[in-house]
């Protein structure tokens, strides 16, 4: 049963998150500086978190990488928090600070247009309420 368990985490963290067409999040009047939203992306399977700071926003899987218990936004830490082993995360990038975690967590790219977050695979954004223009990185289309 546990290797069952293992394995399943494991490959929710192997595919690609940042998959399909743009499509919004929400308005981001509705998300207070500093407060989170929780959405699904790419799929109503996959918990995602968007935090929204000073002059960007930024999301990432809810799933932390060891073994897909729920992250969250610890505001006092500056952290993206996993209580299941002491997990913690970079803010910004996701990246590891500290616990068991072998990987960053799935960044999700985002672009706000207008007044909403939009979710935009396979760019990396400048993400600012200020600016829209996209900064393109090469990501190779997967082997299908």
């Amino acid at each position: 049963m546990a290797a069952g368990n293992v394995g399943i985490a494991a490959w929710t963290q192997l595919r690609t998150i940042n998959t399909g067409e743009p499509r919004e999040i929400v308005a981001l009047d509705s998300v207070a500086v500093g407060d989170t939203f929780l959405f699904r992306y790419p799929t109503d399977d996959d918990p995602a978190i968007l935090l929204r700071l000073e002059d960007q926003v930024v999301a990432f899987s809810q799933k932390c990488t060891h073994l897909g218990c729920v992250v969250y936004f610890e505001a006092e830490e500056n952290r993206w928090h996993c209580p299941c082993h002491e997990g913690n995360f970079d803010t910004l990038t996701g990246d590891v600070i500290s616990g068991p975690p072998p990987r960053p967590l799935g960044r999700i790219d985002v672009e706000v247009r207008g007044d909403a977050p939009q979710l935009v695979p396979g760019f990396e954004w400048s993400v600012t309420a200020r600016s829209t223009a996209p900064v393109e990185r090469f990501i190779p289309e997967p082997e299908r």
